[in-house]
């Protein structure tokens, strides 16, 4: 398939899915198709090459008003879906969470001292065997926290409310889930 008819599917598959409160579609520079492609190419965790670029095309345009870097932005997109993979949640999920939580700041840091992408409390690192690890990096992060919501998903028997509101540390209200399922409808969700 030559890169011109793949470049038009994924403008096409783009044009389909962006969000309804988008307010125009803005085709992707040469150099992000180039980097998508190559992204795709090299990750796992995706099931083939076709969905990563469209998946990585998709929700690059819904983070690039947030993270301005095409690469930077890259990057990140393909560590949470490897994270989100390996733990068996939805990299829309974890998506979500992140910008309720950080905004995708990875050196946020709450007033009760959560810290990084999804807001992880450092006792973490000390139960999971790494006392000495950094919550700001990125991978570190990510896997704690969708390990995390994986288990809080499991307990909670797939009731993403209940299990959103445990990640938070509530058990009460529904301000958290709501805020979480509202950013998931709004920008991060994938048909």
């Amino acid at each position: 398939m030559s890169r011109v008819l793949i470049a038009s599917l994924l403008v096409t598959c783009l044009l389909v899915n962006t969000p309804a409160h988008a307010e125009k579609f803005i085709p992707p520079s040469p150099e992000l198709l180039v980097l998508v492609q190559k992204a795709a190419a090299d990750n796992s965790s995706f099931r083939d090459k076709f969905d990563a670029q469209v998946w990585l095309m998709s929700m690059s345009s819904r983070l690039a008003a947030t993270i301005s870097d095409p690469r930077k932005r890259l990057a990140l997109l393909e560590l949470i879906h490897t994270e989100a993979t390996r733990a068996g949640v939805s990299p829309q999920l974890v998506l979500s969470i992140i910008q309720v939580e950080s905004n995708f700041d990875r050196f946020a840091v709450s007033h009760a001292g959560a810290q990084g992408l999804m807001q992880i409390m450092p006792f973490w690192l000390k139960l999971s065997g790494q006392p000495h690890g950094n919550l700001f990096h990125e991978t570190t992060n990510l896997r704690l926290g969708c390990t995390i919501l994986k288990y809080y998903l499991d307990r909670s028997h797939g009731d993403i409310r209940e299990a959103l509101q445990r990640y938070n540390g509530a058990t009460v209200g529904i301000d958290y889930s709501d805020s979480v399922l509202k950013a998931l409808s709004r920008t991060w969700s994938w048909n």
